[in-house]
């Protein structure tokens, strides 16, 4: 099977060698025969061993072992013919096969060679042979290394190229046998084969991993593996199974996912894994392909894209709606973390912990490049569609989709991509392969061009203001950039240079395609079809804004909006279109374009730039096309002949003509460059051509040289020609230096002279001593000089003939005044001065005046000096003549420099300067002007009277004032420290801020009244908000309020008051608003505040009554009353008493009334007031006139009104106070009893302060209380007694107490006086006398507390019962415990049963415990019968647990089982148990078991695995039972033998040593020898086995084919004593000498052993008989519960012996068996 490379086709090749070709989704739609190597053989003599697809998907390769390959070319498309296209003959059979590389094919053969095939020269090479049959061969994930394994178990490497992993190649493995499964994964080689062992090896061949499977008993041979493309899996084929290994790179090893088993899929014969890694195809043995998706996790982004990660590092994005596919696979085998598709959704951004992969969707290009992780932060820019941007932390870094190398990174803080302009390739120019540029800004003003692919700057641009926009054209020839003055400006990378095209430039882009320029700047749409010249710029008026441009389908339109429509505009697309011509190199198109279009400024640019491309490509006659269009007519010319020569040329000679040398040396003239044209001509040898040429340009000297260095004899003549020439051409000059240059210094002296050259014959003279020697020659050339007017030369010469006065005259005269002063300093040195002072004349005249200076200084002309120092602007070389010069001269000049320094600021320097001219005034004044007062005044005080600096800067500051300036007119007030008329400037002109601001500076005690003054002021002008400010900072709330109350804005009034004023201001200033109001607007204004019940009382407070009396019955009706009052309160406060009255009244408090009237002491009123209206103040009143006649000693009359008053209380105090406690305690006994106590006790206090009196004393006096009826006071008398010598008095006093309480008491008295009797009482013991004073009074709790405490639990009981049968459960708890605590468990008994049967458990009470719960519930019964049964057990008594058991029934509750088996256990294991007296202790065990049975039918565990192993106890039980009743009766000795035997068939729950023991000597008792032999020999091999501790050594060969078990538990003790083993141990040795018994058991019909209830040849299973255990062959009698038989035969037997023998232990057992089985099988046999 093989995928192709694109995963569109899966190839399939059958075992009939027919090829099947399926699409992706495994439709089959196309398939084709293979054929033999020679058809002679038959279609059938080969097999296909190998099969793969070429790299381009486009053909097939089939390796034969037929010995060849076959190569069919298949095509793009399903349905394509199919043609064999390569085949290759080989030596041996073709074994395995692959095709890693285009045009590479390397395949294995059977004789051991591994070869490779080359498509294209359709040969075949070995790459490496070794001597044993190749079976498997694999590529690595490159396909540049492969990988042979062979049948000896070796495995081979090689590389086609390493990829630099340094990796050996040769032998890498000896695998231990061959690997057919073989499969080259990232970090690993993975090999498996018939060992059924995978072995991961590194990547030098040691072992990483082994998984072995050779010892699972599933696992067959691996015959083939895949690994996944991306190499991070491995999977391998064996039968019915798929073993996955994925790697993981944190740990570094191979992990083994979950296996895919198949059932019945059978061997798998071959892997195909998908290229993009989605799919794994598994073929099988029985032709079946099987498709699985091989996927991580799948996602769903934005709900377009599906992503499928088929491996860590490999992701498919498939696109939703159009279901293309990009395979986003990691190179380097990292973990992809997250997968992002941004940029419109086209791009790929995904993240692993070492890269960054990167990708273009609609092209398919990918990228990975090394990124270390910055926690996300990166920003990415996907506007430009071969490379992806990226900017993270100041660094941009940009990545070419399809590259996995960054394309270069720069430092950049600036991150639009507008400021970012990048080209890739994307217009081709000739002779340029690869060009990438990018343009970006280092800093805001500074561009930077980067050539990316030698990483190096091809230019930077420094502008003067900040760049907004920048982008390159397409070939990266030109960059654009805007400033953000909108200027746009065009940058010529090559030629370096900046021209700005256009101002206001609001849109700007290159054509696509083209270097075509569109922009606009303001209404007009400019266009640069030539950017070469970019001053020729087509403008057309537009009218809105350009938004766009769009080409295609043969035009470009700008799109412009204007209003809300877009209209297009159309360029030439013609021209553009030549632009495209030129970048293309297709002059001849430009040309044909240009022809068709009028000559304009556009066009003749054009013309021009095609002109200038031709030349260079020398592509002649469009070069001579152009200047003619150009009107160059010479250039034309030129080429036209030039053109012929090359036609000329070619047609002679063909190929090319423009490589002629004359092509080229005209070509090099054309270019004005001779120098090369000359070297072509003189390369050829042609030196008259060369020469020609030369003359024919009248250059003479070359042609001369070229005559010179080539030895032409013509060079005399030349030199002559060219003489004459000259002079004919009046080129005196040239001829001049032709003669100088032969020697002949007169004639060319004569020439220069001749051609007014005076200079040039001096320079010849000066440097020949001969001709200076010639004076009328020097004179002629000095004439000559002056009249030239060359002055300077002549002085020179006259100078070097040595005649210094014409020679100092000729240098002033040509104002060579440096030569003039070196001359006369040595000639005239008196002359020096004056030409100094000359020299700076001159300079002056020169405008050189800081020349100047230094030669008028040199010629002390100090004023010249200075005045040439100040135009100069050399202000400090003025200064510093200056300070050298006399007051008197320098003070003019002073001020000029001082102004000149004033104007620099240099105000110090300035005023110095002023001052030493003499102006103080002028500093002053500039120090004003540049507003430092500071300064001006100080300067001011030092040359002037205070006076006068007070008027100079009022008056100044007047005029400020005047113009406004009122800040430097303040200044200046300040400054002379006058702020008050700052102030006052302020006020007049109204700017109170500042005026506050001065006031605040200046006189801060004044701020206060000034804002109290504007705010009065400003009120009064009705500036109120401002007068608020104002007032508001004088803390003048009230005013303000006041002001607005005043005009009537009460709400602001409000406002203020609520911010400022105190907690009440505003509640006062809403109660006067609302009082303005009055009526309904007044309440609805209080409502809306929320204060209307305030300005109630605000209106009550302020005695405004009428007010608040409208207010409440508007809006508060309950108020009126509160008014009432508050106005009777006014009233009498007033002295208005009778009006107060009637006020008090309305007010609904009469009291007040009343205590108004007691307090003015008028009590008559007072009377009247509470009699009418407050009789509850009657007796107030009367009490306040008994104080008064009290006061007065009255008490007869004090009494009486008292009394009147109902207060005789007070008249008690009064009678105290007076000491009178006869009178006192008489009131009291008569008026307040209640108080008699505590009089009693405080007379009694101040009594015993006189005499103390003891016990009786207490007693006595009680009985006194009693006596006079005081019962109370009597009780409490008594229960003061305490005597701890009496406890009969306490009772006595204590009881007494008790009794009156409850006689003569109220009941709540008499509660306190027995609670507090109660507890006393107990205290001595006496529980009956507490219990029956609580009784007394239904205290029942604390009666039955009481009689608990004395133990007395019948009354208590009996308490509880009749008077509160709650506190029963009480009572019985507490004697619960009590009895608990006492160990009475008798008496415990009838209160809590189970505590007591705890108690009788702890105690050992086992029978009264038993006897006890046997009374309660089944349940509890139960518990305690198994808890007994367990100490039974414990203490090894199973009989009497056994016992229990058959008393009490065995229920089915699971935690009694244990308990059922071990008794089982016990009893079987129990010696003695194999007699007839036995009899009913089996019977016992079996009759519990059988309750037990019936039990569990009917509970939750029926039909459990503890239900059956009771059931099969049950039968075991019944068993010995019915062994032991037959043992009681000769005649069925043969029926217990057989059941001795049946016994054995349930070893597995009885020791075996004992049941084979019993079996033997049962069967030996009855004669049947052979078995006996059998039975006891098999019991002495387990009494071994028992003293050995192991079955192991047991011989199971006698028991095959029977149903006795032969795993048995091992007994843990001899159940057999030593005598009877020894006993046996003769016999058997005694029978086995005698050799006279077969060691056989004896067999029945069946052929089977005649006791086993299977037969091993059938496998039927026959019932067991309920009276033998042996299996019912014929004979059956059924019984009515199903599975219950007996054989006829024995069952009769066991009737008949019953009749014969009446053995009641018989008929048990016939009764059990009636019960166990539904009744018996015919009611001919009754028990008697």
């Amino acid at each position: 099977m093989a995928w192709s490379q694109n995963n569109a086709k899966f190839a399939v090749c059958t075992v009939d060698r027919v090829v099947l070709l399926y699409d992706e989704h495994g439709e089959r739609r196309d398939k084709f025969s293979t054929k033999p190597a020679d058809m002679k053989y038959g279609r059938k003599s080969y097999m296909v061993k190998g099969m793969a697809f070429s790299p381009d998907s486009t053909k097939i390769a089939i390796g034969q072992t037929d010995n060849i390959i076959y190569v069919y070319k298949i095509g793009e498309d399903w349905g394509d013919k199919k043609v064999i296209c390569n085949k290759f003959i080989q030596t041996s059979a073709v074994t395995c096969l692959q095709w890693p590389a285009e045009h590479i094919i390397v395949f294995g053969l059977a004789e051991g060679k591994v070869r490779l095939a080359n498509t294209k020269t359709n040969k075949s090479s070995t790459i490496y042979g070794t001597d044993s049959y190749v079976v498997s061969l694999t590529t690595n994930c490159s396909g540049k290394g492969i990988l042979s394994g062979h049948a000896d178990g070796t495995i081979v490497r090689y590389f086609f190229d390493d990829e630099g992993s340094g990796e050996s190649q040769g032998k890498l493995v000896n695998h231990p046998c061959p690997p057919y499964a073989l499969a080259w994964a990232t970090n690993s080689i993975v090999a498996a084969g018939c060992d059924r062992r995978i072995v991961a090896y590194g990547k030098e061949g040691h072992v990483l991993q082994t998984f072995d499977y050779s010892r699972d008993p599933q696992e067959r041979e691996f015959t083939t593996a895949a690994a996944s493309p991306g190499g991070q899996s491995v999977v391998l084929g064996s039968y019915d199974r798929l073993r996955v290994l994925n790697w993981s790179p944190r740990r570094s090893i191979w992990e083994e996912a979950k296996p895919k088993e198949i059932a019945n899929l059978y061997t798998v014969t071959a892997l195909a894994w998908k290229r993009d890694g989605s799919r794994l195809c598994a073929g099988t043995l029985c032709g079946g392909v099987e498709q699985f998706d091989c996927c991580l996790r799948r996602s769903i982004y934005k709900n377009k894209f599906e992503l499928t990660y088929v491996g860590p590092s490999q992701v498919i994005v498939k696109n939703l709606s159009s279901g293309t596919r990009v395979v986003l696979k990691s190179h380097y085998g990292y973990e992809v973390e997250e997968v992002k598709i941004l940029g419109k959704e086209r791009y790929l951004v995904a993240h692993t912990s070492d890269t960054l992969l990167l990708g273009d969707l609609n092209t398919n290009r990918l990228s990975e490049v090394a990124w270390q992780g910055s926690g996300g932060n990166e920003k990415y820019f996907f506007e430009n569609e071969n490379v992806c941007m990226i900017f993270n932390a100041g660094e941009l870094t940009l990545v070419e989709y399809g590259s996995n190398d960054t394309l270069g990174s720069v430092r950049t803080e600036f991150m639009n991509p507008h400021l970012i302009s990048v080209r890739i390739n994307e217009r081709r120019q000739r002779g340029i392969e690869d060009n990438k540029k990018l343009a970006y800004l280092i800093d805001i003003k500074t561009i930077a061009i980067v050539d990316l692919i030698g990483g190096y700057n091809i230019g930077t641009i420094s502008h003067e203001s900040r760049v907004d926009w920048l982008e390159l054209n397409e070939t990266g020839h030109k960059l654009l950039f805007r400033d953000r003055k909108l200027r746009l400006h065009l940058y010529d990378i090559e030629g370096c240079s900046k021209t700005m095209i256009l101002n206001f430039c609001s849109y700007v882009q290159w054509v696509p395609g083209s270097d075509v320029l569109v922009a606009q700047n303001r209404n007009s749409l400019c266009v640069w079809y030539n950017i070469e010249a970019p001053e020729r710029v087509t403008m057309s008026s537009i009218r809105g804004e350009v938004i766009g441009l769009e080409r295609g389908g043969g035009k470009t339109e700008v799109m412009v909006t204007e209003g809300v429509t877009t209209v297009a505009y159309t360029l030439d697309e013609g021209l553009i279109e030549f632009g495209t011509a030129i970048d293309d190199g297709n002059y001849t198109r430009a040309t044909a374009f240009l022809e068709t279009l009028e000559m304009t400024p556009e066009t003749e640019a054009m013309w021009k730039t095609l002109s200038k491309l031709a030349l260079e490509a020398r592509q002649l006659h469009i070069a001579e096309r152009c200047f003619s269009a150009l009107g160059h007519v010479a250039k034309a010319r030129f080429l036209h002949k030039t053109n012929e020569i090359a036609d000329q040329v070619s047609r002679e000679y063909g190929g090319e003509g423009t490589d002629f040398y004359q092509v080229r040396a005209r070509l090099a003239m054309l270019e004005k460059n001779y120098k090369l044209a000359e070297m072509i001509f003189l390369e050829q040898n042609a030196v008259e051509e060369a020469m020609d040429m030369y003359q024919e340009l009248h250059r003479w000297d070359e042609c001369i040289a070229v005559a010179q260095a080539k030895g032409h004899p013509a060079l005399e003549k030349l030199r002559r020609g060219y003489y004459q020439w000259l002079m004919d051409t009046q080129q005196e000059e040239r001829a001049g230096e032709l003669q100088e240059s032969q020697g002949d210094g007169l004639a060319a002296i004569s020439l220069y002279l001749k051609a007014g050259l005076p200079a040039k014959a001096a320079r010849l003279v000066l440097t020949r001593e001969e001709l200076l020697a010639n004076t009328e020659l020097v004179e002629h050339i000095t004439a000559a000089l002056i009249k030239g007017e060359l002055y300077e030369r002549a002085g020179d010469l006259f100078e070097k003939i040595r005649n210094p006065q014409r020679a100092l005259e000729c240098y002033c005269k040509g104002n060579a005044f440096m030569k003039a002063v070196e001359l006369a300093r040595l000639a005239f040195p008196v002359e020096v001065v004056r030409l100094e002072e000359a020299w700076g004349d001159h300079l002056v005249q020169q405008k050189q005046l800081d020349a100047a200076i230094n030669h008028y200084i040199e010629a002390r002309c100090s004023i010249k000096a200075i005045e040439a120092a100040l135009g100069a602007r050399q202000w400090k070389k003025a200064i510093y003549i200056l300070d050298l010069q006399d007051q008197n001269t320098a003070s003019k000049y002073y001020p000029r420099v001082a102004q000149h320094y004033a104007s620099l600021q240099e105000y110090e320097i300035a005023e110095e300067l002023y001052i030493k001219g003499d102006r103080t005034k002028d500093a002053i004044d500039m120090y004003t002007q540049a507003g430092r007062w500071e300064q001006a005044h100080k300067l001011a005080m030092k040359c002037m009277r205070p006076e006068d600096v007070s008027v100079l800067y009022i008056t100044q500051a007047q005029e400020m004032e005047k113009q406004g300036k009122y800040r430097e007119a303040e200044r200046l007030y300040v400054t002379v420290e006058e702020p008050d008329l700052a102030i006052t400037m302020f006020k007049k002109h109204k700017l109170y801020d500042d005026m506050i601001r001065l006031v605040g500076k200046h006189h801060p005690d004044l701020l206060s009244d000034t804002h109290l003054h504007l705010g009065k002021e400003l009120e009064a002008e009705g500036r109120l908000q401002e007068a608020e400010y104002h007032y508001l900072e004088a803390q003048e709330w009230k005013a303000t309020v006041n002001m607005y109350r005043s005009n009537g804005l009460w709400e602001e009034a409000y406002r203020v008051a609520k911010a400022h004023g105190g907690t009440n201001a505003h509640k006062h200033v809403a109660y006067l608003w609302a009082k303005s109001l009055g009526g309904e607007s007044a309440v609805r204004l209080l409502n809306k505040l929320g204060l209307l019940e305030a300005a109630i009382d605000h209106a009550a407070d302020n005695c405004s009554f009428e007010f608040a009396f409208e207010l409440s019955r508007l809006a508060l009706k309950h108020k009126t009353p509160e008014i009432h009052l508050r106005y009777a309160m006014y009233l009498e406060d007033e002295g208005k008493f009778e009006e107060a009255e009637a006020e008090f009244i309305r007010a609904g408090k009469p009291k007040e009334a009343v205590l108004m009237f007691v307090h003015n002491q008028d009590w008559e009123a007072a009377q009247r007031v509470a009699e009418a209206h407050d009789p509850d103040s009657v007796a107030e009143v009367l009490v306040g006139q008994a104080r008064g006649a009290l006061e007065e000693k009255d008490f007869q009359k004090a009494e009486g009104l008292l009394l009147r008053a109902q207060r005789p209380g007070l008249a008690l105090n009064f009678y105290k106070e007076a000491g009178l406690w006869s009178d006192a305690l008489r009131i009291c006994k008569d008026y307040v009893p209640g108080q008699l106590e505590a009089l009693q006790e405080e007379y009694e206090r101040e009594a015993t302060k006189k005499g103390a009196r003891g016990m009786e004393g207490l007693v006595e006096q009680a009985r006194q209380w009693e006596q006079a009826g005081e019962y109370s006071r009597a009780v409490d008398c008594y229960l003061k007694v305490r005597d701890s010598g009496s406890s009969s008095l306490m009772e006595k006093c204590w009881m007494k107490a008790a009794e009156l309480a409850i006689k003569f008491l109220p009941p709540q008295r008499s509660l306190e006086v027995v609670r507090a009797v109660g507890p006393q009482l107990t205290g001595i013991r006496k529980y009956s006398a507490a219990a029956e004073l609580y009784l007394n009074l239904d205290l029942v709790k604390e009666a039955i507390d009481a009689f608990i405490e004395g133990e007395e639990w019948n009354k208590a009981k009996r308490v509880a019962k009749e008077l509160d049968p709650r506190y029963e459960d009480y009572v019985d708890e507490h004697y619960k415990e009590f009895l608990k605590n006492q160990g009475k468990v008798d008496s415990l008994v009838g209160v809590d049963v189970v505590a007591a049967l705890d108690l009788y458990v702890e105690q050992g009470q086992w029978d009264k415990c038993i006897e006890t719960a046997t009374k309660q519930n089944y349940k509890i019964l139960h518990k305690y019968v198994a808890l007994y049964a367990t100490h039974l057990i414990r203490e090894g008594d199973y009989g009497q647990a056994l016992a229990l058991y058959v008393q009490h029934g065995a229920p089915a509750n699971p935690q009694n089982f244990n308990i059922y088996k071990r008794i089982f256990t016990d009893m079987v294991s129990s010696p003695g148990t194999n007699s007839a007296e036995a009899y009913h202790n089996w019977a016992d065990l079996r009759d519990v078991l059988f309750n037990l049975c019936e039990n569990l039918v009917k509970s939750s565990e029926a039909n459990s695995p503890a239900h059956e192993e009771f059931e099969t106890m049950l039968l075991i039980a019944h068993y010995y039972a019915t062994r032991s009743a037959a043992q009681s009766v000769k005649q069925l000795e043969t029926v217990a033998a057989q059941l001795s035997v049946s016994l054995l068939r349930h070893t597995q729950l009885l020791p075996a040593d004992k049941a084979f023991y019993e079996a033997g000597i049962a069967t030996k008792a009855v004669g049947w020898e052979n078995m006996a032999f059998i039975f006891l020999n098999r019991f002495l091999d387990l009494t071994d086995a028992i003293e050995e501790g192991t079955l192991d050594a047991l011989d199971h060969c006698d028991f095959q084919d029977t149903d006795i078990p032969f795993e048995v538990p091992l007994p843990a003790k001899q159940h057999v004593p030593e005598a009877q083993r020894e006993e046996v141990r003769d016999w058997v040795l005694t029978v086995s000498m005698d050799q006279r018994l077969e060691q056989v058991l004896p067999r029945d019909e069946r052929g089977a052993y005649e006791a086993s209830l299977v037969a091993a040849s059938t496998g039927v299973r026959a019932l067991p008989c309920l009276i033998t255990g042996y299996p019912i062959l014929r004979n059956k009698i059924e019984f009515k519960r199903p599975g219950k038989a007996a054989n006829k035969d024995n069952w009769n037997k066991f009737l008949m012996a019953i009749k014969t023998s009446h053995s009641p232990v018989c008929q048990d057992v016939l009764k059990f068996i009636s019960q166990w089985c539904g009744g018996l099988p015919s009611t001919s046999f009754s028990f008697q």
